[in-house]
């Protein structure tokens, strides 16, 4: 390696790793800032945040390496315009190419680093971080009752408190706990006017102290139904009352047990290949029994007009009007054929969304597999753009070139939506929805490289200005000197 490639791929990573670590930062922020409130009244240790941060981080690096590379790019080469280092290496006849070259075989190598990243560590990742969040959501939920809503987390009973108070949130306000408990099991239902959290002597037990309440309780258990019927309902009224919840399944579970292993999100490339052919062949069997279904509806009028014994003569034509039936068989004809295809109609309507349904999971998993392979060539695509765009506007810091990078990046992310959107409601290939941002910029990429090597000046003002003079011109005074006013 040449003095002078090291040097270019010094100065492309002086920028790269201060740009990275303020988008990754506000990346995970924004990560923060939606899934806070899963943290909070969990008794989540700072170190068990830290995991689920760092687990949820990895996706971020997909995003956020592209967007790094368009900006260090810009800077990079618009410092070298600026400080006149490209104008003196290409006096000493080293092409805009050559220059290029040692970052683009850099980037590609980031390119591919990023593939390996996306196909072997993310998935991994957000498995951890799914089963992580789902483990923070349904554990402890003792420490985070919300008034008036119905928690029934706790193993056995549902449970809502309409006003919490208190210091520590251990002062409650009506009280409302009833059993969850089948239709052959005693039914059991507490209300109390006031109550209170306190310590238990056991910690796998939330004890709840109750004042001023009722017991209401049904007697039904191992009783025939008509026994059942005769029962009383049994109320009791308390002073007091101590009511102790077994909440030793929540508070000893693990917070990284992974229970959800199905993702399609969780495989990498090939997985998600098999994956693909797995979900064809069901979705094959289901349209089956769908289009089967359908069918066994219309041949079951069809055969019921033709059975002989419905006393029903029925003229099996498009024109069918009645003539020939009493009133009353032609009114019970007409109604079963609209009852008939009002259920078909039905029916088909639901089928649709269950086929639309089917395809928009499939186009999801493609949507996700090939999404490892296009974010790598969007990097390379990136590169390309900024390394022209820098060169060109010649112009190094945090202004201008931050800018145009940001507006670019924009662009990109909002046809990635669009197209997204429209595969997942079917309207679009989900092959074409995943490279079409790339397929779009990358003409715009081979423009802008044309326009950097043949030294074009595509942001000069005074250029434009020259051009649109005499449209402007027409609608301009020309302004005469004070001197002969």
């Amino acid at each position: 390696m040449k003095k002078l490639d090291k040097y270019i791929i010094k100065t492309f990573f002086g920028p790269f790793f201060f740009i990275f670590s303020v988008l990754f930062f506000i990346f995970i922020v924004n990560i923060i800032w939606v899934q806070m409130s899963q943290f909070t009244g969990k008794g989540l240790t700072y170190w068990e945040i830290i995991k689920f941060l760092f687990y949820m981080s990895a996706n971020v690096v997909s995003m956020v390496l592209p967007l790094t590379i368009l900006l260090s790019a810009i800077m990079t080469f618009g410092d070298f315009g600026e400080r006149y280092e490209l104008a003196a290496m290409k006096a000493a006849g080293i092409s805009l190419t050559r220059v290029m070259a040692p970052l683009f075989i850099t980037v590609t190598m980031m390119s591919f680093v990023l593939f390996l990243f996306s196909n072997n560590v993310i998935p991994d990742f957000q498995r951890k971080a799914k089963n992580m969040l789902f483990n923070i959501v349904s554990s402890k939920p003792a420490l985070n009752f919300t008034p008036g809503v119905f928690i029934d987390q706790i193993s056995g009973y549902s449970v809502k408190f309409d006003k919490i108070s208190g210091e520590n949130k251990e002062n409650l306000e009506g009280v409302f706990l009833h059993k969850n408990s089948n239709s052959y099991e005693n039914q059991q239902t507490i209300i109390a006017k006031k109550g209170r959290f306190a310590k238990a002597p056991d910690p796998n037990y939330l004890k709840l102290i109750l004042y001023s309440g009722y017991i209401y309780e049904d007697d039904i258990a191992n009783k025939a139904y008509n026994e059942r019927l005769n029962q009383p309902n049994q109320s009791i009224k308390f002073d007091s009352l101590a009511f102790h919840f077994d909440i030793s399944e929540l508070i000893n579970q693990a917070i990284e047990s992974e229970k959800i292993t199905d993702d399609y999100r969780f495989q990498n490339y090939f997985e998600v290949n098999e994956t693909l052919a797995k979900t064809d062949e069901n979705n094959k069997v289901s349209i089956n029994s769908i289009s089967n279904q359908s069918m066994m509806t219309v041949n079951a009028y069809v055969q019921y007009l033709d059975n002989p014994h419905n006393k029903i003569k029925v003229d099996p034509t498009p024109n069918f009007t009645g003539e020939g039936l009493a009133a009353d068989k032609k009114m019970e004809v007409f109604y079963n054929a609209y009852v008939r295809l009002n259920n078909l109609k039905d029916s088909n309507k639901q089928s649709q969304d269950q086929i639309l349904e089917m395809k928009k999971y499939k186009n999801k998993m493609v949507i996700y597999q090939q999404r490892i392979l296009s974010y790598s060539v969007t990097c390379i695509i990136f590169f390309m753009i900024g390394a022209s765009l820098g060169s060109i506007i010649r112009k190094g810091g945090m202004g201008l070139p931050v800018v145009i990078a940001i507006i670019i990046f924009i662009i990109f992310y909002v046809i990635n939506l669009s197209v997204e959107n429209l595969s997942w409601k079917g309207q679009l290939d989900p092959y074409l929805a995943t490279w079409a941002p790339n397929m779009i910029l990358f003409p715009f990429a081979i423009w802008l490289t044309y326009k950097a090597l043949t030294d074009s000046q595509l942001f000069d003002i005074e250029k434009y200005r020259t051009l649109l003079k005499p449209i402007t011109k027409r609608f301009t005074k020309t302004k005469e000197h004070k001197r002969y006013q």
